[in-house]
């Protein structure tokens, strides 16, 4: 039986459609996703995921991918080490990337102690990531993102989330859906704003409770911070700082409710 063949063309197909998907519209416009290297690929599947190709430069692989690879069940193709660096978006890969259907994600019912991230606006993928992954490692129930701002399922919010994105329910909403679904699940909201005078940890985060964050810049629109509570981080100001990085806000708002259930049910 005679080897796989190996793409090595930057001209093939293969790599010209990859290196294409690498745009939101043309993912879009295809309706998958790309999931880039073994570690999220594996929490990919885990999830429930389908792939529909996998991708693999042995060449490149880790450990962990060369262990992957072999038990991926989709059509794919082996790649040169130059070919798989054309479409690669990372510095060092691991020789493994995989596409997928675009996953149309329906929010579960909520419990009666379910929480829940609304995201307005956020546009860096490292911060989108990395809040997904403190929902996932806090116990959040679902995770909202409005509007147009960075692609959760975009290949550098998966990366940054560690997967996290597959493994918690993740939604794109508009602002009136979004409302009109918390609303109907009566979710008590409290908008994560400077100027609040109720520090966050005073605040009653138990029950159903939606924390609502916006843009370092811009922070929540005049809507969304008429809610039922606003509240904020303390800051030492003295030495010049006078703000956090959203996903660090997002990460301490998060924990502050599981330790709040966790003393509730003590």
């Amino acid at each position: 039986m005679s080897a796989p063949e190996v793409i090595t063309s930057l001209q093939n197909a293969h790599v010209k459609r990859l290196v294409r998907l690498r745009s939101r519209r043309d993912r879009e416009q295809e309706g998958v996703i790309v999931i880039e290297g073994a570690r999220e690929i594996a929490r990919a599947v885990s999830s429930g995921v389908s792939l529909s190709a996998v991708y693999s430069a042995p060449d490149l692989h880790s450990a962990e991918a060369a262990g992957l690879a072999p038990t991926l069940q989709a059509p794919g193709a082996l790649l040169s080490r130059a070919a798989f660096g054309k479409v690669s978006g990372r510095e060092n890969p691991d020789g493994l990337i995989a596409l997928a259907p675009t996953p149309r994600v329906t929010l579960p019912e909520p419990g009666p102690q379910a929480v829940t991230v609304l995201l307005h606006g956020l546009e860096k993928p490292g911060n989108v990531g990395a809040i997904l992954r403190s929902a996932d490692a806090a116990g959040a129930d679902s995770v909202i993102v409005l509007g147009r701002g960075a692609d959760p399922y975009g290949p550098n919010v998966i990366r940054a989330s560690q997967g996290s994105v597959f493994t918690l329910p993740v939604a794109v909403m508009t602002e009136h859906d979004a409302q009109a679904w918390l609303a109907a699940r009566q979710f008590t909201t409290f908008a994560c704003t400077p100027d609040a005078p109720r520090a966050y940890w005073d605040a009653p985060l138990t029950g159903r409770v939606a924390l609502l964050l916006g843009t370092e810049h811009e922070g929540l629109p005049a809507q969304w911070r008429q809610t039922d509570h606003s509240v904020s981080i303390p800051m030492n100001a003295s030495r010049g700082a006078d703000s956090l990085n959203v996903a660090t806000a997002a990460a301490l708002m998060l924990f502050e409710c599981a330790r709040q259930r966790r003393r509730r049910s003590a």
